[in-house]
């Protein structure tokens, strides 16, 4: 059975998207796989679990409505402090047309960000009472 190994993201700045998914995730940077290469590579620090991410430039256009989009979890933290550091490191909020309607009854709710370079992606969690 095939496992997860990476992701693969398009970015039309590597160092700066590097830079916040990093922070973002907590990740270290993996050092280039050969001479010249420009894939930027982000893994888990060592015994912590997690998928690795890669970056590499492209000059696509970034989708609205992208058919692929990474989902992350506050965990036991409070989402709107998760979501505030987020923006905090470079992510903007997108004005997500499906949200809250999509949501089913007791789901923990989500928001919708853009990374440093456009590119979607969702937090979930649940937020502290205030």
């Amino acid at each position: 059975m095939a496992t997860l190994a990476q992701i693969s993201l398009g970015v039309s700045d590597p160092e700066r998207a590097g830079r916040f998914w990093a922070a973002a995730l907590g990740y270290e940077r993996k050092p280039p796989r050969f001479p010249g290469d420009d894939w930027i590579v982000l893994a888990p620090p060592p015994g912590v679990p997690g998928t690795a991410l890669a970056l590499d430039l492209s000059e696509s256009p970034v989708e609205e409505f992208p058919r692929v989009h990474m989902d992350l979890t506050a965990g036991g933290r409070d989402l709107d402090g998760e979501v505030d550091r987020l923006v905090a490191l470079g992510a903007r909020r997108v004005d997500w047309q499906h949200y809250p309607a999509a949501l089913e009854p007791g789901a923990p709710p989500y928001v919708v960000l853009a990374d440093t370079e456009g590119n979607r992606f969702c937090v979930s969690g649940r937020p502290l009472p205030r």
